[in-house]
């Protein structure tokens, strides 16, 4: 079985692969990007003395944190066009159903490098006479996002595995393109095997960066 194995189909598609996967590291990126961004704002929400908004907060971490992923694709590609009438399109559709579930698992990440700073910290800034944003900006935020930058790296990792998921609305992805060229030229075993090597490449790749990190940043 192994003789008949033929690679050519990966050299000859190579440009497609190589597009798909393109598309499936700037899902990546602008998910990562857009979830901390609300993940950020989530994590002071749920931080903050003022209870409707923490508790508004809070609601919707452990409401996205309790849904599969999947079942958030299907939401923004399929009910949200229903319900208003418009078309989202498929990669901005899939675009924000991760930043929407990425920034409730960031949201705990960064509340919880947050309150890993000393209240020491947060002490000193206010004896200096700094407003509660400039505590936060200057003192609190540099700090806690130092001690998050690994996990936060290994949650970006996890997120690069979860855009395979986006065949189910037919993104033309890294998975989508290479499952496309399996079925096409007849070479399941050949794409699949390419696939899982890219896959476990870059993740580990992105997991040696993240014990690099852990090294350089731990205190």
């Amino acid at each position: 079985m192994l003789d008949d194995l033929d690679f050519s189909v990966i050299w000859g598609n190579l440009d497609f692969l190589i597009e798909g996967l393109g598309l499936s590291l700037w899902l990546t990126f602008l998910a990562i990007c857009a979830g901390l961004v609300f993940g950020t704002l989530l994590a002071l929400c749920r931080l903050s003395s003022i209870g409707p908004l923490s508790f508004i907060a809070a609601t919707y971490v452990n409401f996205l944190r309790s849904m599969p992923l999947i079942l958030v694709i299907f939401w923004l590609y399929f009910l949200v066009p229903v319900m208003t009438g418009q078309p989202v399109g498929t990669f901005y559709s899939v675009l924000i159903a991760f930043a929407m579930f990425e920034s409730a698992y960031f949201c705990e990440i960064i509340r919880a490098g947050i309150q890993s700073v000393k209240k020491g910290q947060v002490y000193a800034g206010e004896a200096l006479g700094m407003t509660y944003k400039q505590n936060m900006q200057y003192i609190i935020l540099p700090q806690a996002f130092r001690n998050m930058i690994p996990i936060l790296m290994t949650q970006a990792i996890v997120l690069f595995q979860d855009t395979a998921l986006v065949y189910v609305v037919g993104l033309a992805d890294f998975f989508v393109v290479a499952n496309r060229i399996a079925i096409i030229e007849g070479r399941l075993i050949e794409v699949y095997i390419f696939v899982a090597l890219v896959y476990f490449i870059l993740c580990l790749l992105a997991t040696l960066v993240v014990r690099n990190l852990q090294r350089k940043y731990s205190l």
